[in-house]
C-alpha cells in the first residue's frame, strides 16, 4: 500500500450539537494530522444549504487551513464550476496559489452541489452545466496565461498554473478529463456504480497535455478504522443513521431504532449502496481492503473520506490508517 499515495477528502461536517466554527477547528486539526502523517493532499467540496456541511465557501476554508499548515497540498474536491464565473474562480485560486505556492489544487465538478431552490438562490442558470467543458477551458486559459477572452486576465491567477482535476461520477467526466489531458477523480465514495467503466474509458481515450503526460486516476473510498472491528462497525452504523436523517429526514431527527428500520427497507438499502466502497475495521483490515480497492479501481491515488461522526473518531481513523499503510513510521 505504501506505493500508492493516500489523500483525504474532508467533508467539513457539523456534528450533532456543534456549529461551523467547530467544523473549521476540526478541519485544521485534520490537515495538520495529514501533514505530519504523510498524506498527499486534503480536499474540500462545495455544498450549499446543507446544515451538516460547512465547506460552502471552499476557497475561504482552504485559505484558513493553509495558514495553519506548512506543506500539505490543499484544494477543492471540488468547486462546482457552473455556480461561478471561470474568471472569479481563477482569481480566487490564483490568490491562494500566490499566497501558498505549489500547495493548491483545483478540482472541478459540474453538479450544482445543492437542490433546485438553492440553485435559484445561487442565481444559477439551470442550463449552465451544459457549458462546463468550455468553462473549464476558459478557466485553464486564465491560469496558464493564455486567456481565451481577448484583453481579460485573472489577476492574481495568470501564470500560476494551478493544476486542474476533473471530478465525476459518470462517463461524462471521464470523457472530458481524457480529452483535455487532465487528472480524473471519481466520486466512488458516494456514487460507486460507474467506477470501473469510467476509469477504463478515461485511460483508453486519454490525450497528453501540457499539465499531464500520462493518465492519473484518483478514486474515492470511505474509511472507518478503529482499535477493534466491532468498534469500527458501530461507528459505521452511526454514520449510516446520520445519512438517513440527512437524506430522508427533511428536518426530522430519527431515533436509532427508526433509522435502523429505514436502513433495512428498500429505500435504506439504496442509501447503503451509496457507501458500497467502504473500508471498515482495524487498521490492518482497512489496509487490506484499500489494497484490493486500488487494484479494482485501477487507481493511481486514493482519496479517503471518514464515515466516523465525531472529530476524535475521524482523527483516530486517519492516524491508524497512516500507520498501517506506512505513511508514518
Amino acid at each position: 500500500m505504501a506505493a500508492i499515495p493516500l489523500s483525504i477528502l474532508d467533508l467539513a461536517q457539523i456534528g450533532p450539537g456543534g456549529n461551523a466554527a467547530d467544523s473549521f477547528r476540526a478541519s485544521v486539526a485534520l490537515a495538520q494530522l495529514a501533514e505530519r502523517s504523510g498524506y498527499r493532499r486534503v480536499w474540500y467540496a462545495e455544498h450549499h444549504n446543507m446544515a451538516t456541511i460547512a465547506s460552502s465557501a471552499t476557497s475561504v476554508l482552504i485559505a484558513h487551513v493553509a495558514a495553519h499548515t506548512e506543506t500539505i497540498r490543499l484544494g477543492a474536491g471540488g468547486v462546482m464550476l457552473p455556480n461561478h464565473s471561470p474568471l472569479v474562480i481563477a482569481e480566487q485560486f490564483g490568490t491562494l496559489a500566490t499566497l501558498h505556492p505549489d500547495r493548491i489544487d483545483l478540482g472541478l465538478g459540474r453538479a450544482p452541489g445543492s437542490d433546485q431552490n438553492t440553485m435559484r438562490a445561487l442565481r444559477r442558470d439551470a442550463m449552465s452545466a451544459e457549458s462546463f467543458p468550455q468553462d473549464v477551458q476558459e478557466l485553464q486559459g486564465y491560469l496558464t496565461g493564455r486567456s481565451l477572452i481577448p484583453g481579460v486576465d485573472a489577476i492574481p491567477g495568470k501564470d500560476t498554473h494551478v493544476p486542474l482535476y476533473i471530478l465525476g461520477s459518470s462517463l461524462f467526466g471521464a470523457q472530458l478529463a481524457a480529452a483535455l489531458g487532465l487528472p480524473y477523480a471519481f466520486a466512488s465514495h458516494f456514487a460507486p456504480q460507474a467506477l470501473t467503466e469510467a476509469v477504463a474509458l478515461y485511460r483508453r481515450d486519454f490525450r497528453p497535455s501540457d499539465q499531464l503526460a500520462e493518465p492519473w486516476v484518483i478514486a474515492g473510498v470511505n474509511v472507518v478504522a478503529a482499535e477493534t472491528t466491532e468498534e469500527a462497525h458501530a461507528l459505521m452504523r452511526e454514520s449510516q443513521r446520520l445519512r438517513v436523517t440527512q437524506l430522508v429526514g427533511r428536518g426530522r431527527t430519527f431515533t436509532d431504532a427508526e433509522a435502523d428500520a429505514v436502513l433495512d427497507s428498500p429505500a435504506g438499502r439504496q442509501i447503503q449502496q451509496m457507501s458500497h466502497y467502504t473500508a471498515v475495521g482495524t487498521a490492518d483490515e482497512v489496509r487490506a481492503y484499500l489494497d484490493e480497492f486500488a487494484v479494482h479501481a485501477s487507481a493511481d491515488e486514493l482519496i479517503v473520506a471518514s464515515m466516523a461522526r465525531s472529530t476524535e473518531a475521524t482523527l483516530r481513523s486517519f492516524e491508524l490508517l497512516a500507520r498501517a499503510t506506512e505513511l508514518v513510521g
